[in-house]
């Protein structure tokens, strides 16, 4: 296979990419001061320290909700094809409920789902 194509759109968008860089460096205002390099804290100053640990809870109910959310923006593309793709499409869909249901059902019974 004659691979030129494929090398001279990665080498313009490389290139493209490096001008842009270099022309935003050019271009753009600077102005240096010890404030510029501080945390921002909405600009009002901390009191105590600022690191805390969020509990463990906060993680799980976002990878959770990520979860259905992927499963639902899953689902609208397999409507729409719903008809075309026959018995076989309602097998996989369903093959893939049972495997959310079944992790739902884990969640739910180590009490991932109850906040404490």
């Amino acid at each position: 296979m004659n691979f030129t194509f494929l090398v001279v759109v990665l080498l313009t968008a490389l290139a493209f990419v490096g001008v842009v860089i270099a022309l935003s460096r050019a271009i753009s205002p600077r102005s240096y001061n010890v404030q510029k390099f501080e945390a921002y804290e909405c600009g009002i100053p901390t009191r105590g320290k600022s690191w805390m640990q969020f509990r463990v809870g906060y993680y799980l109910f976002a990878i959770l909700f990520l979860m259905f959310d992927v499963e639902t923006a899953f689902l609208f593309p397999w409507a729409v094809v719903m008809h075309d793709m026959g018995p076989q499409g309602l097998v996989s869909i369903l093959f893939f409920f049972i495997i959310l249901v079944l992790g739902l059902a884990y969640a739910w019974r180590k009490g991932a789902l109850e906040w404490k």
